[in-house]
């Protein structure tokens, strides 16, 4: 009997969440500097052709693309994280702790930053060949520095170890940012550092549909590694003696975490606390750390909050102009420190 209340409280929990993920998912679509009313949303979902065409650009052009791409961010942030804290045995473990983030930041402040100073022109004056330029510098900065982990994960054994490693590649490349702003121009120091507030406006159509299928071959790639997760959970050893091949579930992890991580990175910048938070948040909601549940509770309340992030940030009077970084550090960062008080009262 208590089996099957906990089943139905879990069935509840993602008919409550799937609600929730549609509600704010329109209301990204709805609310901002120009309000469309919910009514006219429904009726151009169903195929009727909205009247009003400043209303219909707004939407194609704008705040459709913009609900997609924080809706698949989100969820892809949201497995990462809960990938790396299952891997490393660690709550505060996120999909950047890897170093994939600051791969990703150095990329693009090598292209951003150097470029104005050896041509002596702001690469943010180019227009669109800008915007994509900033996105695969970035994609290739994190790609390089997730090769270079899966290659340090082969040589490692010890998964504290490549944390660790991954904290200097941090480092390292926070230093190199250092430097090369320091020999930068203004315009190219606001540019990257735009870039670094993280946006999900700057994915148009084009972008998406590179954007969508690397996110979901991530998405998919972490369903598939449930059970080698729900392994993991007993300890290396354990896992080891059941016949888990733990070498190549771990590449596994960190290439589906790192193709997830550099993609968001990539297209929306290094976005905080969205993957260290969601998986506590999911945990404490589902009260169960089975993978067969949690993966797609993170996968659908990584959505959640990020589309709530991204409705906050678009709220009358603030015209689009608050970086997403400080609505999801504000609601994530209560969240890590509660987490880090519950963990202290329990080891007293």
């Amino acid at each position: 009997m208590q089996g099957d209340e906990a089943k139905g409280r879990k069935k509840l929990a993602y008919m409550v969440l799937t609600i929730v993920l549609l509600l704010v998912f329109l209301a990204n679509i709805s609310l901002g500097s120009v309000y469309i009313p919910f009514s006219e949303i429904i009726k151009w979902m169903v195929g009727i052709e909205l009247e009003n065409e400043i209303w219909r650009n707004i939407l194609l052009k704008s705040r459709l693309p913009q609900a997609i791409t924080a809706l698949l961010a989100g969820a892809g942030l949201a497995a990462g994280g809960l990938q790396m804290q299952t891997l490393f045995r660690n709550p505060l473990a996120g999909p950047s702790i890897l170093g994939i983030s600051s791969g990703a930041g150095l990329g693009v402040a090598i292209v951003v930053l150097l470029f104005g100073a050896i041509g002596g022109k702001a690469i943010s004056h180019l227009g669109m060949f800008a915007s994509l330029t900033i996105v695969m510098a970035a994609f290739i900065g994190s790609v390089f520095v997730l090769l270079m982990v899966l290659f340090l994960a082969r040589k490692l054994k010890n998964n504290a170890m490549l944390l660790i490693v991954g904290i200097m590649v941090g480092y390292a490349s926070s230093a190199i940012v250092g430097l090369l702003q320091f020999i930068s121009s203004k315009d190219d120091i606001q540019a990257f550092v735009i870039w670094g507030l993280g946006s999900f406006n700057n994915v148009s159509w084009d972008k998406l549909s590179i954007f969508v299928p690397l996110v979901l071959v991530g998405l998919a790639g972490s369903l598939f590694l449930i059970k080698p997760l729900n392994v993991l959970l007993l300890g290396e050893n354990y896992a080891a003696n059941l016949g888990l091949n733990i070498k190549r579930s771990r590449l596994s992890i960190l290439v589906v975490t790192g193709l997830l991580t550099a993609t968001v990175t990539a297209f929306c910048g290094p976005i905080a606390f969205l993957g260290l938070a969601v998986p506590h948040l999911s945990k404490g909601v589902f009260k169960t750390a089975d993978h067969s549940v949690l993966v797609p509770a993170v996968i659908i309340f990584g959505a959640v909050l990020a589309l709530v992030c991204n409705v906050i940030a678009r709220l009358p009077g603030f015209d689009g102009a608050l970086p997403i970084n400080s609505i999801t550090s504000l609601i994530g960062a209560p969240i890590v420190v509660s987490v880090i008080l519950k963990r202290r009262r329990l080891t007293q």
